[in-house]
């Protein structure tokens, strides 16, 4: 079942992009005692996710930040060398925070893995956005299908803090 408002974000370990290389981060360093906005995308630098869903989020960023928001991050199933360099591609390093879930463990464990086996893609992410606060799922939406970028794009988020 896919996590729904009220769920707490389940123990998992991302891999970020750190000065010395890559680190290891938990979802309690990522969202504990904080107000993020997560956002999830089935691949980086795929057409929809690089040109229409993260721009959003940057677009808007200091609109999120005006609502109190600590965090903006992003999930993908991708490695995180792949995710940082789609961050300094778009401008976002430094903004936006990339949580790399390279085998989709954190995708199967809020429920929101998709199978895009037929697309040449494999196992990736369902394309969502969430208030996260301290932990707890306050909003979340999630797209009917994988090329649309409407629901989760940071103008709707804006719309729930």
């Amino acid at each position: 079942m896919a996590i729904q408002v009220g769920d707490k974000i389940p123990e998992a370990t991302f891999t970020t992009m750190g000065p010395e290389g890559p680190a290891k981060k938990t979802s309690d360093e990522v969202f504990k005692g904080k107000k993020v906005v997560l956002f999830a995308v089935p691949g980086a630098f795929t057409p929809t996710c690089h040109k229409n869903h993260l721009p959003s989020y940057l677009e808007h960023f200091d609109a999120l930040k005006a609502k109190g928001v600590d965090a903006i991050v992003v999930t993908s199933v991708n490695d995180v060398f792949v995710q940082d360099a789609w961050l300094k591609a778009t401008g976002a390093a430094g903004k936006i925070e990339g949580l790399a879930d390279g085998s989709g463990d954190f995708a199967k464990a809020v429920g929101l893995d998709i199978d895009l086996g037929k697309a040449g893609l494999g196992l990736r992410s369902q394309r969502y956005a969430a208030i996260v606060e301290d932990g707890v799922v306050k909003w979340i939406d999630v797209e009917d299908a994988p090329p649309k970028a409407d629901k989760t794009k940071a103008d709707n988020v804006l719309s729930h803090l």
